[in-house]
């Protein structure tokens, strides 16, 4: 079963039209995996050529802001406009994934008002029956699960592990993904800094999404040096893993200036030999090699 990945965003959490912060799809068969949803997200969807109901898997590295804010908006699109068909979501993510759930959908939620109104305001039934819906109509719940450090997921011809990887410990679990098909592989770190855990759950992966938050070297302190990668600590976990392909991304405005990505490349292609990718918002990236199109 072969992989279709697209770049939503590969910003950080500073505000930027350019590049919006973390999210990423994965198509796999009939599934749409969304990795992340952070600020800008939602409208990377409207632009992309997926729809909202076309998603058909939320999965959660981590539940800082710039991961996770535009889930609400995405999944109460995607719950009222595909009314007849009964598909729930799938949420997976670490520890706290059912409280954040329960927080914003819950009958006590932050969302609680709106599920009443929309399930039994009889302008709102309407509006639903209009769409293929029945006379009664059930509240968002999507299925959700928790999954923790080595632990595993099956989908529909695909198989998801994780690690958890350094970032923002012990306030948020944080977890790596992999995701096996017969014919592909794919790996997304999260936010993580240089670890050996996702450097063997990424062995010869064919495409890795890796943080690079920073130039290495300049880092803030010592804690933002054991919490986020840098462009040579990418470099380092792309070479030891085997991994065919790195897209860098969590890209700050640090590495804005023309010339330096560039240069950055240069660096990380002295270390790492694969084919490295400087990510940007809405990119489709093939698996598999590239070869170049004949001029016309």
């Amino acid at each position: 079963m072969t992989m279709k990945l697209t770049l939503l965003g590969t910003g950080t959490p500073a505000p930027n039209l350019n590049r919006v912060s973390s999210s990423y799809l994965l198509e796999i068969g009939d599934d749409l995996i969304l990795f992340d949803c952070g600020p800008g997200s939602y409208n990377r969807i409207l632009e992309s050529k997926y729809s909202f109901n076309d998603i058909t898997h939320v999965f959660f590295s981590h539940f800082h802001y710039d991961h996770c804010a535009d889930f609400a908006a995405i999944a109460l699109t995607r719950w009222d406009h595909l009314a007849a068909s009964g598909n729930e979501l799938i949420v997976v993510g670490p520890n706290h994934t059912k409280n954040f759930i329960d927080k914003l959908f819950g009958e006590n939620g932050a969302y609680g008002p709106d599920q009443d109104a929309r399930t039994l305001n009889e302008a709102s039934l309407g509006y639903f029956q209009a769409r293929g819906g029945s006379k009664t109509r059930p509240r968002f719940a999507p299925f959700v699960h928790e999954i923790s450090s080595g632990d595993s997921f099956d989908g529909n011809g695909w198989k998801l592990t994780c690690v958890e990887v350094p970032h923002a410990q012990p306030y948020l679990d944080c977890l790596g993904y992999r995701v096996d098909s017969a014919e592909q592989s794919f790996c997304y770190s999260g936010d993580s800094s240089y670890t050996e855990a996702f450097i063997k759950l990424a062995k010869d992966c064919d495409v890795m999404i890796h943080m690079c938050h920073r130039i290495s070297g300049t880092e803030l302190n010592e804690g933002a040096r054991k919490s986020s990668a840098g462009h040579l600590e990418a470099a380092k976990i792309a070479e030891k893993s085997g991994a065919k392909k790195c897209v860098l991304t969590h890209l700050s405005e640090q590495m804005n200036v023309p010339g330096l990505p560039e240069r950055l490349i240069k660096e990380i292609q002295a270390i790492y030999n694969g084919d490295v990718i400087w990510g940007q918002d809405l990119t489709e990236i093939p698996f598999g090699k590239v070869a170049a199109k004949a001029l016309e």
